[in-house]
């Protein structure tokens, strides 16, 4: 038999069988994470006198030799070798002969397997949370320039109060830092090493898992050998921040393209954001913000079937738990694309800030402030959100919007109306005005900026 555990078996395994039952197509991209973790458990081998430090010595040799070699593409893998692990193996046999089979002893491809998803998603993990950085940059420095520009501010998708364009951008700039938070606490429970833990019940070699967890840089080993095989929840936690991370990805999409609509014209994406139409030579679709919007399914779809392969698992390993790597694959290349792109989407976006300022100026969305007024002259509140529904309803019917209403029509109401109320209904003393701790007013805009600064440094 061809196989490396092919001395049980006196057939040849089924062709089919042995094409989907292979995982070397999309398993190869642990390469450099097996041949590390490989590196690391023959020197723990020969450190307790396993192996010799002679066939130490020959076996981390060859294994950079076979790494440099599928690196530039000297080797093949093959399907009958199943996966990266025992291609591998196979690999380093074929470069230094018998010695290479040395390598597996006191461990299982179940271990060794768990061993490189951890150290994967421990660089991947750190990776993510780096570009979140880029795109938390991008926003603060849009959110820089626009302190002083107002846009209406929405609840149920119609106008409600005017904000700073600052404030409204800042507002994502916190979702993603308590995303970045959720990745980088998942490292606690990704900063485990399971190897050593065998097949499922440890091993009768006198390894040193302690060791070797130092040698690749893990807090901590697995304290149970059929966990440590078993769990996959490290894959979930980081799958389920991403799943968080894509939704508020894909929400400043949203607005991105609402945004960018003729009927807003609040932005501008840069061209080299953007796509035509192969039949109407006037458009300019935000096709990567609709992208954006669309790959949060995929993410999401990962999530839910890794959950779904695993709810009705006995211990230890079982086979299905091959299905756990092409979701992880493929949630970390979507969001590194997607945020590589968002980054400097946001960074070069053009802000049209006489079209935002013409929206807040033709709304009702300062009637709130005349409640307050009435409120601070002595009226109840329940009677000034009375009197304003009024008001905002002959105004209406008269086709004109709060500030086009004379005093005369304004005491009509209540004779609380002074001429100041003028000055209460103008759009930059609404956003002024609310300088509550976290509120949309410059001022306060303005230390949430320089918390923002501090929270990046």
């Amino acid at each position: 038999m061809s196989k490396l555990w092919g001395g049980r078996f006196t057939k040849d395994t089924n062709k089919l069988v042995e094409k989907e039952t292979a995982s070397i197509q999309f398993d190869q991209k642990l390469m450099a994470y097996d041949i590390q973790g490989s590196i690391a458990h023959v020197t723990m081998l020969a450190k307790q006198g396993i192996v010799s430090e002679e066939d130490k010595a020959l076996i981390i040799d060859g294994l950079h030799s076979v790494k440099k070699k599928i690196e530039n593409n000297e080797l093949n893998y093959s399907d009958e070798n199943e996966d990266i692990h025992m291609n591998i193996e196979k690999f380093l046999i074929d470069e230094i002969g018998p010695t290479g089979g040395k390598l597996h002893t006191g461990r299982s491809r179940n271990d060794q397997v768990a061993t490189d998803m951890h150290l994967y998603l421990k660089d991947h993990t750190k990776a993510v949370a780096a570009m979140i950085t880029d795109v938390q940059q991008a926003l603060l420095s849009q959110a820089k320039q626009h302190v002083d520009t107002m846009l209406p501010g929405y609840t149920h998708l119609q106008r409600a109060q005017p904000v700073s364009f600052a404030h409204h951008l800042l507002a994502y700039f916190w979702m993603l830092e308590r995303d970045k938070g959720r990745f980088l606490d998942s490292l606690k429970r990704t900063d485990l090493m399971p190897l050593g833990a065998g097949a499922l019940a440890g091993t009768t070699f006198p390894i040193d898992r302690h060791f070797t967890a130092e040698q690749l840089g893990f807090d901590a080993v697995y304290e149970n050998s059929m966990d440590a095989v078993s769990d996959r929840d490290f894959i979930l936690e980081f799958m389920g921040a991403a799943s968080t991370l894509m939704m508020h990805i894909s929400r400043l999409s949203e607005e991105l393209v609402i945004w960018s609509s003729q009927e807003f014209q609040f932005i501008e994406l840069d061209d080299s954001f953007c796509t035509g139409s192969s039949i109407m030579p006037q458009k300019k679709n935000p096709d990567v913000p609709e992208l954006l919007r669309a790959k949060t399914g995929r993410v999401y779809g990962n999530l839910m079937a890794l959950l779904t392969v695993l709810k009705g698992l006995p211990l230890a390993y079982n086979k299905d738990m091959q299905e756990d790597k092409e979701g992880m694959f493929d949630t970390v290349e979507t969001l590194t694309a997607s945020l590589q792109m968002l980054a400097p989407m946001i960074g070069t976006m053009q802000v049209r800030t006489e079209n935002m300022k013409q929206a807040v100026s033709e709304d009702f969305s300062n009637a709130t402030d005349i409640a307050d007024y009435l409120v601070n002259k002595g009226t109840t509140f329940r009677e000034a959100h009375e009197i304003i529904g009024r008001i905002v309803l002959t105004a209406i019917q008269k086709n004109k919007f709060l500030l086009d209403l004379d005093l005369e029509e304004y005491k009509s109401f209540s004779d609380k109306f002074a001429e100041d109320i003028y000055e209460v209904l103008k759009p930059q003393n609404v956003v002024a005005a609310r300088s509550s701790y976290g509120g949309t007013g410059q001022s306060q805009v303005k230390v949430q900026l320089e918390h923002a600064e501090k929270t990046l440094a």
